[in-house]
């Protein structure tokens, strides 16, 4: 991979360049994109922009209602959720915005961006895997999503926590 230039030379494993860090994502969730469907309309307001909040809840919804048969359908194991997650807006925004995934450190997991007027909205999509305490994960995923609004002049921030724990509901 780093023969290829898709990473970088260093030791971090981030994706070499933006356009490779748009394209990877997008391709290792590609299946599950095309199989979500999705009417981008329910989620636009009366002034055409992105209404985020109903976006997320309609995550919400999808991925406790239908998370146990998407878990065997990717090829990455632990990342899943995050792929799953990625892979839902893409479907509904194909319509008018755009989703950026943006890896690596200091870096919010999914920005999506979405056209109003001749200028764009922002929203923040951050996603943690649970590992110890709740409280202590939504502080700090809080803080993360904070940071990443301002530097990235984002109106809304999202965090979606993902408790891998299988024997809680």
């Amino acid at each position: 991979m780093r023969d290829l230039g898709l990473l970088a030379m260093d030791e971090t494993g981030r994706i070499a360049n933006p356009v490779y860090a748009e394209a990877i994502p997008r391709e290792l969730t590609r299946k599950a994109q095309v199989a979500l469907r999705q009417d981008a309309a329910w989620y636009v307001d009366a002034d055409s922009g992105l209404d985020a909040a109903k976006l997320m809840a309609a995550f919400q919804t999808f991925f406790r209602g239908n998370s146990g048969r998407w878990k065997g359908r990717f090829a990455y194991p632990e990342a899943w959720p995050q792929l799953l997650l990625q892979a839902f807006p893409q479907r509904a925004l194909n319509g008018g915005g755009l989703t950026g995934v943006r890896p690596g450190p200091g870096r919010t997991d999914l920005l999506i961006v979405w056209p109003k007027g001749g200028g764009e909205r922002k929203f923040v999509v951050e996603c943690k895997t649970l590992r110890g305490c709740l409280e202590a994960a939504v502080a700090a995923g809080l803080e993360q999503v904070a940071g990443y609004m301002n530097r990235s002049a984002a109106e809304t921030g999202h965090l979606v926590i993902f408790d891998r724990d299988e024997k809680k509901p």
